[in-house]
């Protein structure tokens, strides 16, 4: 089994799910008592969370470099970012290690095409709906993004960053995404990509007959394949 580098802490909330799920994952393919081997290196994202504001990509592209140095330094063979919206600067991150970065939006993109899913709702951070660098990736395999309006945009933005990075959960946030996921529907999606990792911990599956794909669920299924592709159950 190879080691997984995990690059958590934005927020902690959905890093301790990535940690979760792994462990699950191995154990259900391996069973007995194995659970996956990982190495996890967590950042203030105090820290992080200002950089956004400012706009200062390339400091945080730089912070996320040093930390995937340090996993790879600590036995790391492969590479988490855990957390949709620093994938922008996930070809910086990849150029300063020698192991495999696996991303989490190529990773979505593997389960849409399997599910031949060809147009795709995007619910995340203002920076994953409204810039390039995420919904490049699935327009390149042929599957149409389309994103909330400007103002549903801003509420799926604001209950990231002031209640589900924080740990909070409430009906109301809960029912202001169901009521995003149907209006994208509405415009055509056959799916939404839930394209926050925290997303996840407020609307699940049985909440709703849309296709939600979720994409903490989605790459750390991913590094477990990756993980454990040379070897056999029980071993």
């Amino acid at each position: 089994m190879k080691t997984i580098g995990l690059l958590g802490g934005m927020s902690w909330e959905s890093t301790q799910t990535y940690y979760r799920l792994l462990n699950q994952q191995v154990g259900r393919a391996l069973g007995g008592f194995h659970s996956a081997k990982i190495v996890l290196y967590s950042v203030d994202f105090a820290e992080i969370e200002a950089l956004q504001r400012k706009g200062d990509w390339q400091a945080m592209g730089t912070i996320l470099a040093g930390a995937a140095q340090r996993l790879e330094a600590a036995g790391a063979d492969c590479l988490l970012i855990g957390t949709n919206t620093m994938h922008k600067v996930a070809d910086e991150v990849a150029q300063a290690v020698s192991m495999p970065l696996l991303h989490i939006a190529e990773a979505t993109a593997d389960a849409l095409v399997r599910d031949g899913v060809t147009c795709v709702g995007l619910l995340g951070t203002r920076f994953t709906m409204e810039q390039a660098f995420y919904r490049e990736r699935l327009e390149a395999r042929g599957i149409e993004v389309v994103v909330p309006d400007a103002n549903q945009r801003e509420t799926v933005h604001r209950i990231i960053f002031e209640e589900l990075c924080k740990g909070i959960n409430t009906a109301d946030s809960k029912a202001a995404y169901l009521e995003v996921i149907d209006t994208l529907t509405e415009r055509g999606a056959q799916g939404v990509v839930l394209g926050c990792t925290e997303i996840g911990l407020l609307v699940k599956p049985a909440d709703t007959a849309v296709a939600l794909y979720d994409t903490t669920d989605i790459h750390a299924a991913q590094a477990v394949a990756w993980a454990l592709q040379d070897v056999e159950a029980g071993t």
